[in-house]
């Protein structure tokens, strides 16, 4: 990793840039210390398909029993009886 002083690498930026694009990264200092790096954007993850997630969980809520005929759903409406 290469390293850049903060005034060249606001003064040369596009450049920069472009070097990051083809995947090198540099450490941006000042006065000597690292404050920065430019690094290439690590590629984004898929996202998750929605509709299939609340099916799931549909189904799991449908299934989700306490025991032989006892739900959660039966536990939620007994408790709110008092």
């Amino acid at each position: 990793m290469k390293s850049v002083g903060s005034f060249e690498a606001k003064t040369h930026l596009p450049q920069l840039l472009e070097r990051v694009a083809q995947g090198e990264e540099f450490t941006i200092t000042r006065h000597g210390k690292p404050v920065a790096r430019l690094v290439p954007v690590s590629p984004a993850r898929p996202r998750p398909d929605i509709q299939q997630l609340i099916s799931d969980m549909r189904a799991f809520r449908k299934g989700n029993t306490l025991g032989e005929d006892l739900s959660i759903r039966d536990l939620i409406e007994e408790g709110r009886r008092y």
